[in-house]
């Protein structure tokens, strides 16, 4: 039977993914591979993924080294399967193997000229290479490389209708043209990692290269130094942060809490909800339901600088902050509004579970509009923590202490606590957000022992 050689290309794993990092191999050259087999690790946006194969066969080629990343559309693997009669049938004459794809066009494809589409490419134009996630899927479903499609949204912009017209006048076919190259050899066309699906916008950043660490646990002698492997979430992590503090200019509150009556509910109650719930109660979900309850008071601060325009977020998604002995993960509270205390706790028990365990999905980790962090856990009492992008703020939760405080001119010992927030200045200023904190404070304080969980 005639064999056939497959391109696996990197999937569209969520709709603002533009790349993702191949962690390891799980299969190599020579291996079988069985239909829906994992064949490699991925990193995403901060959390592991394992990439499924889609045909059943062997492991021909890695097309893409561990720790390098690769845009979504980009081949990464060969796989040699069984053709099937049809198939043989339908090859150039000829010829017993040909490449093709088994999801999106390879962006190396042989490429249209701008002709083609029936209009001239301004590559000047000042919006030209600001696409919407809608026109990068629409691109990369039809194979269209949309440097050469002319643009007649404003300043240039590339629309869903432009990529419709570029795809209609025969460019999407000609973006999967493996399936007439007549040999293996002549198909392997060398890839090229740094084409982009797209290369400006808000939520973009090029996600630089693994660096290629030479040593690890070696000491230099005299020095005292010595090399750690910089991971791929680690680089991650890197990334999102340098993207932070480069795009978001910050600015930083604080205020104190009195949260003595907390104490005394969370003490009165801790027991009871472990053997009722089967989990501790920390005061993290107070937090966030006080946390919650003044967003909706003050919606800004659940919003996205959107470069000419502010998009306030109608859900609560509250990103949580978790520490791991390596790295550190937001997985998402989704809809936080519509759940009580109760249901809060069981959400960041679950997720901080899930994520020590390394079993978070995807979808845990995206979302989040807002991000609480519990520094607090660590014995700090004042952080300005780096806002989680592109959300506008981030709060923390300092540790709760007790020292004496001055109450209607009398000196009492209170259980105090420090909240700090991180602002995006482009959106948030100085009095929105002391409001905001201001709110938070209040609803903290409020807490009694008559406070409900459920």
């Amino acid at each position: 039977m005639a064999k056939q050689i497959i391109e696996i290309t990197m999937p569209q794993l969520a709709e603002s993914l533009v790349s993702a990092t191949v962690d390891r191999w799980l299969k190599q050259p020579g291996d079988s591979i069985d239909m829906y087999e994992p064949i490699c690790d991925l990193i995403t946006d901060k959390v592991n993924a394992e990439l499924p194969s889609t045909v059943r066969g062997t492991l021909v080629k890695h097309l893409i080294g561990a720790g390098e990343t690769v845009e979504v559309g980009s081949a990464i693997c060969l796989v040699e399967i069984e053709a099937t009669a049809t198939e043989t049938n339908e090859s150039s004459v000829g010829g017993t193997d040909e490449v093709t794809q088994t999801s999106q066009p390879s962006s190396l494809s042989a490429k249209p000229s701008p002709a083609t589409y029936g209009g001239e490419v301004d590559a000047n134009a000042p919006m030209r290479h600001r696409y919407s996630p809608a026109v990068q899927k629409l691109a990369a479903e039809n194979g269209i490389d949309l440097n050469r499609v002319p643009g007649t949204g404003e300043g240039g912009r590339i629309t869903r209708k432009d990529v419709l017209a570029a795809a209609a006048s025969g460019s999407a076919s000609a973006a999967n043209p493996l399936a007439t190259t007549p040999s293996v050899q002549s198909s392997l066309a060398p890839m090229d990692p740094k084409i982009q699906v797209r290369s400006t916008g808000m939520h973009l950043s090029e996600s630089p290269r693994i660096p290629s660490v030479e040593v690890e646990g070696q000491e230099l002698p005299g020095r005292g130094e010595y090399y750690i492997d910089i991971t791929p979430i680690r680089n991650t992590i890197a990334t999102r942060m340098r993207q932070s503090v480069s795009e978001i200019p910050h600015g930083w509150m604080m205020i104190e809490v009195d949260v003595t009556n907390l104490v005394v509910l969370r003490n009165k109650l801790k027991e009871e909800f472990q053997k009722r719930e089967g989990i501790n109660l920390t005061y993290m979900p107070f937090l966030i339901k006080a946390a919650v309850n003044a967003i909706k008071d003050y919606p800004i601060m659940n919003s996205v600088w959107a470069v000419d325009k502010i998009i306030v977020k109608r859900d609560i998604n509250i990103s949580l902050s978790v520490g791991t002995e390596d790295s550190v993960v937001t997985p998402v509270i989704r809809h936080a509004d519509q759940k009580n205390i109760a249901g809060i706790a069981h959400e960041i028990d679950d997720l901080a579970r899930r994520t020590r365990e390394r079993k978070l999905k995807l979808d845990d980790v995206q979302g989040g509009t807002f991000t609480v962090n519990n520094t607090g856990s660590f014995g700090s009492i004042l952080t300005q923590p780096i806002i989680n992008y592109p959300q506008a703020a981030i709060l923390t939760f300092e540790s709760i202490v007790k020292r004496p405080v001055v109450i209607n001119d009398m000196i009492g010992v209170r259980s105090m606590v420090n909240l700090c927030l991180s602002l995006d200045h482009r959106i948030l200023d100085g009095v929105i957000c002391g409001r905001f904190l201001q709110r938070v404070k209040e609803n903290l304080e409020s807490y009694t022992l008559d406070t409900k969980l459920y």
